[in-house]
């Protein structure tokens, strides 16, 4: 079954990178799961003070194989 999810690569400075991990394992999360929470909280603020962001089939085409 195929996966929605896409792989990226995103750099951090180490300082944060170890601070995110701490977190993470804080809440029993894997560093990725924390990084997928954070980034839905972010989603999900930003659409409250503003509006839903509408993604288009264009949108999805940009990150399929």
């Amino acid at each position: 079954m195929p996966t929605t999810r896409v792989q990226t690569g995103i750099r951090f400075e180490e300082d944060t990178l170890i601070k995110i991990t701490h977190i993470a394992k804080k809440n029993l999360r894997s560093f990725n799961a924390q990084m997928e929470f954070l980034a839905q909280e972010c989603i999900e603020a930003f659409e409250k003070q503003n509006e839903e962001i509408k993604i288009t089939e264009e949108d999805r085409n940009k990150y399929r194989d």
